[in-house]
């Protein structure tokens, strides 16, 4: 299984980078979804903005691809400063932070994606920066070693994250707005495929962006890249009109079915229920007869399938749902249902 290679993957893609200029919005007015986030952001930015002092620093966590580095952007275009993007991977030495944080201005935001993923020693540099606008930094080696401190602009850190969990407590106390992004309903992604479509001239009516806002897994990104692909469907073999029609047909050669399951999603459920029927699987073996790692089997595949009611996680293992075994068409036995019941209630 390749993820990277998966169209309905939450993760970037490459091709993601086309025309996302474009299609994110750069101002909260234009930002579909979100509401309760929307109205945080815009009373905390506009207060923040009648006391002419940067935003607080803003964690942003939620699922991938749900817009946190978009409403990183809005957030500078809202402020009327620079955005300067990096991830935690990206910085790998101590001199690699205090680099960017130098050469910030007075009131910029600084993102960091993947914040969850920051070196322990790099993260105690931030610690400072976020509370005193300052950062320590060792010049020399040895006995004649010094500390320095170098003041920094007031500036706002946006950190985001797939894994909120994972963040250390003295830098997750050190944000003082936390926004939870939620996975969008069916009504604002049909909103956000005819924006969309607005944007690059695609024709397409209201039952086409319902076609396909529906297997868009919650999931704007998503939403966009399975619109871009509907959109070369319908240039070739139709019109380049789009409706129900033509959308259905689109979405069904590329394997996506109603509920936004592709190949990959449909293999890992009959591996489950095949090799595995009437009991629970651990990761590590579902992982080994899958042949997926198994950070990616929790991290990407799970979830959706998890809260889509396609698999229940217990204590002893994974189990498949009798809501799977009946969008799959297959048979689901009583016996398996008391099987699950039994390890449902032992959580």
């Amino acid at each position: 299984m390749d993820n990277d290679n998966r169209i309905v993957t939450t993760m970037e893609r490459n091709e993601d980078l086309e025309n996302e200029n474009n299609l994110r919005p750069k101002w909260l007015s234009e930002y579909i979804g979100q509401e309760k986030v929307k109205n945080q952001l815009d009373i905390y930015i506009k207060a923040a903005k009648q006391r002419h002092e940067p935003l607080d620093h803003t964690l942003l966590y939620g699922p991938p691809g749900l817009g946190k580095t978009t409403l990183a952007n809005i957030i500078g275009n809202e402020m009327g400063v620079n955005v300067k993007i990096t991830s935690g991977p990206a910085i790998e030495r101590q001199g690699d932070l205090a680099s960017i944080l130098t050469n910030l201005s007075e009131g910029d935001v600084l993102f960091i994606d993947e914040i969850h993923r920051l070196n322990r020693s790099i993260e105690e540099i931030l610690y400072p920066a976020m509370e005193d606008f300052a950062i320590d930094i060792i010049i020399g080696k040895g006995p004649t070693a010094r500390s320095v401190r170098l003041d920094l602009p007031k500036f706002t850190l946006i950190g985001a994250t797939t894994r909120a969990g994972l963040l250390t407590s003295p830098l997750r106390d050190r944000f003082g707005v936390i926004l939870n992004l939620e996975l969008y309903g069916i009504d604002d992604l049909i909103k956000i495929v005819n924006r969309s479509a607005g944007i690059l001239n695609v024709q397409i009516d209201k039952s086409g962006s319902t076609e396909i806002g529906r297997r868009s897994r919650g999931t704007p990104r998503i939403a966009n890249r399975l619109l871009k692909r509907v959109r070369d469907y319908a240039q070739v073999l139709e019109n380049g009109y789009i409706n129900s029609q033509i959308s259905n047909d689109a979405l069904n050669l590329m394997e996506i079915d109603d509920l936004g399951l592709d190949r990959t999603d449909r293999k890992i459920l009959l591996t489950m229920i095949e090799s595995f029927p009437n009991r629970p699987v651990g990761l590590d073996t579902l992982a080994v007869t899958t042949g997926e790692d198994k950070n990616t089997l929790e991290d990407v595949y799970e979830p959706y399938l998890i809260r889509i009611g396609f698999i229940n996680r217990t204590q002893r293992g994974r189990l498949v749902t009798k809501k799977a075994y009946d969008h799959l068409g297959l048979f689901y036995s009583q016996d398996e249902e008391n099987e699950q019941i039994e390890f449902k209630v032992g959580e």
